[in-house]
């Protein structure tokens, strides 16, 4: 082992060139049931904590406790979070390295070329896309049943949720003035709920910043903000509670239930269905 990892170092200070140079060994195959997995990041973090076994899980991500961040921070505690290195995980020498996508960690990059398995899930920014995350990563970490079960309680969760919205106009409206676009987790639910995104009447693309006064000027029907910022914490959250904003009825959903593609998608369709509702019942 010690060798091994002196052998890591020692390549990442030349280059990872040189470290998958000196391990040619073909691609490992994964177990039926790994017993050391490895997140490489956030979402990825939320699916294998929700499928696979505790003690399966060798490591997430530092960000995998952050309550305002993931949406199952409460059973990470006390699993190994990890940093973005390459000589952690080759401490570990997990049997499965999960990522969502994978393909984009700079640790993976400087490890050896097909010498861990590994699930490299794409990006899912729709309800289909995360049954489809949800179905491979149950898969891999030996439990599908696991994962036949959490979309059928999704379903369920999901089944005859109404569209209060009505086709009115919202925006997902964030710290210094940033609004989420279409093609988007944050306006595939929206649209679940029956609202209209006013990004995409605007023409903004995915990620786009909107002042204060062109927001006033939009006249969204509903903002759609992070309970974070539902009070005062920082220069960037203060603009969120300008008077002109006043007037605009409000949507409050943790960052932690939009931030990925994860189970928590049903809780936050039934949350801003409530809320939208709520808000129409208190006018009438």
């Amino acid at each position: 082992m010690r060798r091994r990892v002196l052998l890591a170092l020692a390549a990442l200070a030349g280059g990872a060139g040189l470290l998958w140079a000196a391990s040619p060994a073909p691609p490992a195959k994964a177990p039926a049931v790994p017993q050391r997995i490895v997140s490489i990041n956030l979402c990825a973090d939320q699916l294998v904590l929700a499928l696979a076994d505790r003690g399966q899980i060798a490591g997430l991500t530092k960000n995998a406790t952050d309550i305002e961040m993931s949406g199952e921070a409460a059973r990470a505690h006390g699993i190994p979070l990890l940093s973005n290195s390459a000589e952690q995980i080759l401490a570990i020498e997990p049997d499965l390295i999960i990522g969502m996508p994978a393909s984009r960690s700079a640790a993976l990059r400087a490890l050896p070329k097909h010498t861990y398995p590994l699930l490299d899930l794409a990006t899912a920014n729709t309800l289909d896309e995360i049954y489809t995350s949800i179905r491979e990563t149950a898969a891999a970490v030996g439990h599908p049943e696991r994962g036949t079960a959490l979309i059928a309680r999704m379903e369920r969760e999901l089944a005859g949720l109404p569209k209060p919205g009505k086709g009115r106009v919202a925006a997902y409206y964030q710290r210094r003035g940033y609004m989420t676009g279409t093609g988007t987790l944050i306006d595939e639910l929206m649209t679940r709920v029956g609202l209209v995104n006013l990004a995409g009447k605007l023409g903004k693309p995915p990620l786009s910043q909107l002042s204060l006064e062109e927001m006033v000027a939009a006249e969204p029907d509903f903002l759609i903000v992070e309970s974070a910022t539902d009070k005062v914490t920082d220069q960037g959250s203060e603009m969120l509670h300008h008077p002109a904003l006043k007037g605009i009825p409000r949507i409050s959903v943790p960052q932690a239930w939009t931030v990925c593609s994860s189970p928590a998608y049903s809780q936050a369709a039934r949350s801003m269905t409530a809320q939208v509702a709520g808000i129409d019942g208190g006018r009438s």
